[in-house]
């Protein structure tokens, strides 16, 4: 009996449990689902009332001599921070001033020669009203992010970005959620717009970004490449034996062909001589052959500026661990698939 009731208090326990996962797995679908909505509701308004605005609000960004001051306070600050890290990292000066900090001197960190984004769903936020009334005083542009153009931040902005209502994910419609998702997502619009028409490159990424895995992505061949006596190079009509010891020599499984001109016409594996000797060719035989004979010919190649990652998708897409760095068709560099991983780039 006592045995029987431990199996039924069991097996309640495992209905009730995943009942929570039940309902858990049901809160996670709706909430991604009603704010993946939200942003399609953006979309539609990015296409009807926030186009002019938002078109106005690049152009301004863009041609402001200093810096984008973000400010904003509770959900929206720590929205307005992270538009204003992306901002800077994508080749748009920018920095975040809390509200209530900006009325205890940090004012004094904004001039005539910047613009302000301030973000405010309600766009009454009482912190944000010394930030308001100083860019109105010292005529600073002011762009506002608001759901509500008649407040007092829509009425004081220069550009108004009206953000469409949305439902939040919130069951009552209260935490700030779907709310957010819009707010970061205008930001990035704005980031990634600023960033087309800057021109910003892969390159210029890299100068904001020296750390980490994104910077062993954004490395070049330049960066790894082996130059100078490190490359394996012998010249045209060489004798196999001889040009088997640059092979083996530099340590890289092959070597480049180059003409009277220094241009690479062909290079030479350890693997091409295994197949000719499979082919029946006998060694003595084999090693006294030009090296013309049995190279690859226009061999696969790349350039200094390349990214080590897209050399290395290079490499992994026709099967070889060595590519020949060229520049108006001379060897520069030779690049190892050993050379990419130890950099860290996959």
């Amino acid at each position: 009996m006592e045995s029987s009731n431990r199996a039924e208090s069991y097996d309640g326990e495992a209905g009730e449990a995943g009942q929570v996962v039940e309902a858990a797995h049901f809160s996670a679908i709706r909430s991604v689902r009603t704010e993946a909505e939200a942003l399609l509701t953006l979309a539609r308004a990015l296409d009807q009332e926030l186009k002019v605005g938002f078109g106005a609000a690049v152009a301004a960004i863009h041609d402001i001599p200093g810096r984008v001051i973000v400010s904003g306070i509770g959900k929206s600050g720590h929205i307005g921070r992270k538009i204003a890290s992306t901002l800077a990292s994508t080749g748009t000066p920018a920095s975040f001033i809390h509200p209530s900090e900006a009325s205890h001197g940090d004012l004094g960190m904004i001039t005539q020669q910047d613009i302000v984004i301030a973000l405010s769903w309600s766009g009454e936020t009482t912190e944000l009203g010394d930030l308001i009334s100083f860019t109105r005083r010292f005529a600073v542009r002011l762009i506002a992010l608001t759901s509500n153009p008649a407040s007092t931040l829509g009425q004081a902005a220069d550009i108004l970005l009206p953000l469409p209502l949305v439902k939040e994910a919130c069951p009552h419609n209260l935490a700030p959620t779907s709310s957010s998702v819009i707010q970061l997502a205008l930001g990035d619009a704005l980031a990634v717009a600023l960033l087309e028409r800057r021109g910003f490159s892969a390159s210029d990424f890299k100068v904001f970004h020296p750390g980490g895995k994104l910077a062993a992505r954004l490395k070049t061949v330049a960066q790894l490449m082996h130059a100078g006596e490190e490359m394996p190079l012998v010249p045209r009509g060489l004798p196999v034996s001889e040009a088997l010891i640059a092979v083996m020599g530099k340590r890289f499984g092959c070597a480049g062909i180059v003409d009277a001109g220094g241009r690479l016409v062909g290079m030479i594996t350890d693997g091409d001589v295994r197949r000719h000797m499979s082919k029946g060719a006998g060694p003595s035989d084999l090693l006294a052959r030009q090296v013309d004979e049995i190279m690859t010919p226009t061999p696969i190649t790349t350039t200094p500026g390349t990214f080590a990652s897209a050399a290395l998708e290079l490499m992994n897409r026709h099967q070889i661990t060595a590519l020949f760095a060229v520049e108006r068709g001379r060897p520069v560099g030779i690049l190892h698939i050993h050379d990419i991983l130890r950099a860290g780039v996959v």
